[in-house]
């Protein structure tokens, strides 16, 4: 098992890679390396630490994507979500290499500081809640999770990842590349809600959770 999750983590990093530079058709391409260092270095990081501390957490975040789902609605959003992600990458890659958009330094170094920080509240996630499956089901013994990140929104994984996505077209010097990820929105939203009635309806405790915290994703906003 732990040989599959590192494996399958350098192999999600070079076809990433791959998506990045067969578009850009050049290796010379700064903004790109220290984005794909710095989310690698971070998935791998993560990886560690779930081998050591937390492998039963591990194994279910193995078993993930549009095939691991077991609603036809949930298979049609990963499905999307893989889609957009591999369109964030080709568009902000093409927006580089045509010059569509513009992104100062600055801020192409604060996207990769986004990518950083979104990897953070994802680790943050996995200390405090060890039932953060990667497909939406419950797990025996599965129990209400209200501190730590928790205690703020009711999604914070979700939070986290919607951060460093919006980070990665910002590394790599696209604009276009954010409003790829808009365009997702709507599915991650549908995806949080399905996730939200199934633990409402199957997870005791979980609407008086509701109650307490009212925020999904963004404190004091939403």
């Amino acid at each position: 098992m732990n040989l599959k999750a590192l494996g399958g983590g350098l192999f999600i990093l070079v076809a990433m890679g791959a998506l990045i530079f067969l578009p850009a058709w050049t290796l010379d391409y700064w903004q790109a390396w220290t984005f794909l260092t710095v989310f690698g270095v971070s998935e791998l990081l993560i990886t560690v630490y779930l081998i050591i501390k937390d492998p039963k957490l591990l194994e279910r975040r193995l078993h993930g994507g549009p095939t691991a789902e077991k609603e036809a609605s949930q298979k049609i959003i990963m499905s999307i979500v893989s889609i957009g992600f591999i369109a964030i990458l080709v568009v902000s890659t093409l927006d580089h290499r045509f010059h569509w958009s513009s992104v100062p330094v600055p801020i192409e170094i604060a996207g990769d500081f986004l990518v950083t920080l979104g990897f953070l509240i994802i680790f943050i996630v996995f200390k405090e809640n060890t039932f953060a499956s990667a497909t939406i089901k419950l797990v025996p013994g599965q129990k209400v999770i209200s501190t730590g990140p928790y205690a703020v929104v009711r999604h914070p994984m979700y939070s986290g990842s919607l951060i460093y996505l919006m980070g990665i077209p910002i590394a790599l010097g696209s604009w276009w590349g954010v409003s790829v990820l808009t365009m997702m929105m709507p599915v991650l939203i549908w995806r949080l809600f399905d996730e939200e009635k199934l633990l409402e309806k199957n997870l005791p405790g979980y609407s008086e959770y509701m109650d307490k915290v009212k925020h999904r994703l963004v404190p004091f906003i939403w």
